[in-house]
């Protein structure tokens, strides 16, 4: 039913629908799914450069808080430094004597980049007020930052946030104090924290949030100061946005503090979005292109076969006029040819020995549609190439998706070897198509093979003769790594070497012996024939033939060590580039 359906279609509406299924919806496909894979890619990689920046963002302020905690510690565990603060001083000379010889000296020095100030803070009536410390008096007690440290009653300090200024409060009671209280107060350089802040790379809104959920610190410039010690749940953001939550886990002072950063959706995808347009035009040049060639050439096919049909119904009125002559050698210009010697022959047998030799042509002519149905039964390689991909598309959907990958390697190498209507490709082309070999070798071997294609940039634009590398591949991996017991490695380097470009090849595999080597060489130099290196006799030929004595070709191999090529082959100025 479907052959009968084929058959009766018309060959410019089978052209149309090999267009469109062969060219429209895979390219459309393909953007598509280009499309939605770059997307997911770049926002996966602003995520995870978004994360480390938030990582580093919470480190570097922990190095700064630890700052404080340090300079917290070292006066808590002095007990000489508490003891004369909790000392009763007779006169106001003996304070200043115990200030001058000891207590100042404990002060000098102690300050750091991320420190603003410190002060100790004490309700020893006989201590003045001077310097670094103060009196514990009521006013001091009614201040937001002595109520909080209420609330937390601990030996270690405690980070306290007030009108946008962090500081780390220490109880200095590791020894008897008599009764009198006595507190250090650090202030951390917001102005340090800020340009931490606005240096992170963080490419969003940053919020330091307290244990208890309060914002306490942010960049973002359009909070306002009264927005600070808001709960940050209660904060509204545009839906797509992007959230991520940095805790503070295992440290004393630090505990239940978290930054918290939200990213616009939009910045992460504005790349992608800019990029748009060069895919939508990048499409279009796929339809377009391949629309003009194929109405080219199916107009080509129309217009002579329907030429053809014409004067074959007029044939059949026994009006033998011939088709005018064209210079095409295709098969449709052969079938103009033949028919033209068929009508030519068919008047000629009527008009002279038409009786006579009536069994003689009819043999002549059953023997023409013999060949004719031969011609047809040849397999058609754009057929296969479909087929390959028929058979891609229904591994994807059962869900194999490794033998769907090489199954489109297969097709990929197919499509090359039947598309590449010139002598040379670009050393990009090369390489991809020795990828895809690589792959489907890799699909054979398993963990056995490993292979690294490295390849100089600028090389990529130069072009060579086609297929002069792949067969050396093929012969380290069929003929080096099969027969090698352990992991099979091989490496393909192409390079710059001023005027000459380098191509490497080496393997891991079971290599050869002296004798072997020289056979081989010889091989390759001489018209001798051994077998087993077509390829590499046909690569190795082609490039004397291309390149004469310019270029230059060694090999290296040792038994059970592996095999080693270095080809160099001249750069010819601006025609080996590109075009």
């Amino acid at each position: 039913m479907i052959r009968w359906k084929w058959n009766y279609m018309k060959l410019r509406d089978k052209l149309l629908l090999m267009y469109v299924l062969s060219v429209f919806i895979p390219i459309v496909v393909t953007n598509v799914v280009f499309y939605q894979v770059t997307t997911a890619n770049i926002r996966s990689q602003k995520t995870r450069d978004a994360g480390m920046a938030l990582n580093n963002l919470k480190n570097e302020l922990r190095v700064t808080i630890d700052q404080g905690v340090g300079l917290s510690y070292s006066l808590y565990a002095d007990p000489v430094f508490n003891d004369t603060l909790s000392r009763s001083f007779e006169s106001n000379s003996e304070y200043i004597r115990a200030y001058n010889s000891y207590l100042k000296g404990e002060f000098s020095g102690q300050l750091s980049q991320g420190i603003r100030w410190y002060q100790v803070y004490t309700d020893n009536p006989t201590i003045l007020s001077s310097g670094y410390i103060e009196h514990l008096n009521e006013a001091v007690r009614s201040t937001s930052w002595y109520k909080q440290l209420q609330n937390n009653v601990v030996p270690y300090p405690t980070l306290i946030a007030t009108d946008q200024m962090l500081s780390l409060i220490q109880r200095l009671n590791n020894q008897d104090t008599g009764g009198i209280e006595q507190l250090l107060k650090i202030d951390f350089n917001m102005d340090l924290l800020q340009e931490q802040f606005r240096n992170s790379g963080f490419d969003g809104k940053v919020y330091l949030v307290d244990p208890g959920g309060h914002i306490r610190f942010s960049n973002d410039i359009s909070i306002e100061n009264v927005s600070i010690g808001q709960l940050y749940g209660k904060m509204e953001f545009p839906n797509k946005t992007i959230r991520f939550d940095r805790v503070y886990s295992g440290i004393n002072y630090l505990e239940g503090w978290s930054l918290q950063g939200v990213m616009d959706e939009e910045i992460v995808l504005q790349e992608v979005r800019k990029s748009r347009s060069f895919v939508v035009w990048l499409a279009c040049i796929n339809f377009v292109l391949p629309s003009i060639i194929i109405a080219a050439m199916s107009r080509s096919i129309h217009v002579r076969l329907v030429r053809i049909l014409k004067h074959m119904k007029k044939v059949k009125t026994q009006n033998f006029q011939t088709i005018p002559p064209e210079d095409a050698r295709d098969e449709i210009g052969q079938l103009t040819t033949e028919f033209n010697r068929m009508t030519e022959t068919i008047r000629n047998l009527i008009d002279e020995v038409y009786l006579a030799d009536i069994q003689k042509k009819d043999l002549e002519l059953k023997q023409q549609q013999a060949q004719l149905h031969a011609l047809h039964s040849q397999i058609n390689p754009h057929f296969l190439f479909n087929t390959l991909e028929s058979v891609r598309m229904r591994s994807l959907i059962k869900g194999e998706k490794e033998t769907a990958k090489i199954v489109h390697h297969m097709a990929k190498m197919f499509r090359k070897s039947i598309s590449w209507n010139q002598h040379d490709v670009t050393v990009k082309e090369e390489l991809e198509l020795i990828d895809s070999f690589l792959q489907i070798q890799k699909y054979r071997f398993g963990e056995k093979l490993q292979y690294y294609i490295e390849a100089d940039p600028e090389a990529l634009k130069y072009r060579i003769p086609k297929m002069v590398i792949l067969p050396f591949v093929e012969n380290a991996s069929i003929h080096g790594i099969e027969s090698t017991p352990g992991e099979g490695i091989i490496r393909l380097v192409v390079q710059l070497e001023g005027q000459n470009l380098h191509i490497g090849l080496e393997d891991n595999g079971i290599g050869m012996s002296a004798a072997r080597l020289k056979e081989l060489v010889g091989y390759l130099e001489q018209n001798m024939d051994m077998g087993e290196h077509v390829g590499m006799k046909n690569a190795y030929s082609r490039l004397k033939l291309c390149y004469r004595d310019r270029f230059s070709f060694s090999i290296h191999s040792e038994e059970s060590k592996g095999t080693c090529i270095q080809i160099r082959l001249p750069l010819d100025g601006d025609e080996s580039e590109v075009k």
